[in-house]
């Protein structure tokens, strides 16, 4: 059986189109950005650990912004069945495979003609 990432896949303008528009939606949001940079590399943080990383953010966006992530399979959520519950963030390996997509997109910026360094 092949692996579907090991598949190249053959795009048209409008299906490389709508891809690109689906992928930056699901990481669209003031506040998913900064939360996939304190989960890359593995890391596994408290609700609570999360929401002192990121000053400004409410604990009704967090929550939003991290159900949606969960939803499309970036992050995983992982509760533990103690008093007070225990709930723990993640990466999932889709979502780790982000960081060097982001990588690129960060030096594809720094590199902008014309830009001081």
């Amino acid at each position: 059986m092949t692996d579907q990432m090991d598949t190249p896949r053959e795009y048209t303008q409008e299906s490389a189109t709508e891809g690109v528009e689906a992928a930056l939606r699901m990481i669209e949001g003031r506040w998913k950005l900064i939360i996939l940079f304190h989960l890359f590399g593995g890391r596994v943080l408290r609700f609570s650990e999360l929401e002192r990383a990121i000053p400004g953010v409410s604990q009704k966006m967090l929550i939003q912004q991290l159900r949606q992530m969960e939803g499309d399979g970036i992050v995983k959520r992982t509760v533990y069945p103690e008093v007070p519950p225990k709930v723990e963030y993640s990466l999932t390996d889709w979502g780790q495979s982000l960081c060097p997509a982001l990588d690129a997109l960060l030096t594809w910026a720094g590199n902008r003609p014309g830009e001081n360094r």
